[in-house]
């Protein structure tokens, strides 16, 4: 980041070839699986470290603050399209959870369902998910994002897996959370 407040580009270069990848998982999962508005995020994430460079803490782990940043910017995203949204969750969550799988379920409808579940939580618990299975970030990592205590985030995980758990018991044979 020293460099980039310096104006050296292949110092923003490499640190797009390394985190935008990751940054773009986040964002899919983060923002309904929608690959076109997570690209967007991606760049403008990335234009934010162009145009204010210095917004950067340097006592801070770069990767912790970029996190926190993308973070933020979907707890905005939230905010602008929370009545969407949360009636479009209902209602996918309704019928997927009034179905009854039988035996023959296959893989894909299992991750359909744990979609639906994760769109049917909290902003807070899809995050902690996002940012531990599937990103597979440590809880002190999480906790520095998300300045949460961590044993508040164990406490979180606990019971966030606990109700998924339960949730999808038909399929126990696939639960590998």
């Amino acid at each position: 980041m020293r460099l980039i407040c310096s104006g050296e580009k292949r110092a923003f270069a490499e640190l797009y070839r390394r985190y935008s990848g990751q940054m773009l998982r986040y964002f899919r999962r983060m923002l309904w699986k929608d690959e076109e508005r997570a690209q967007d995020f991606v760049q403008d994430l990335f234009l934010k470290i162009v145009e204010r460079p210095e917004a950067f803490r340097e006592e801070a782990k770069f990767s912790t603050w970029l996190y926190s940043s993308a973070h933020n910017m979907c707890k905005n995203e939230y905010r602008r399209e929370e009545v969407r949204t949360r009636h479009a969750s209902n209602l996918k969550t309704k019928e997927a959870f009034e179905e009854h799988p039988d035996d023959r379920i296959d893989e894909e409808a299992f991750f359909n369902l744990v979609d639906c579940y994760l769109a049917s939580c909290s902003e807070a618990d899809r995050t902690l998910f996002v940012l531990r299975y599937e990103l597979e970030k440590s809880f002190p990592e999480i906790a520095a994002i998300l300045n949460v205590p961590e044993g508040t985030l164990k406490s979180r995980w606990f019971y966030l897996r606990k109700e998924l758990a339960e949730k999808l018991r038909p399929y126990e044979m696939m639960i590998r959370i």
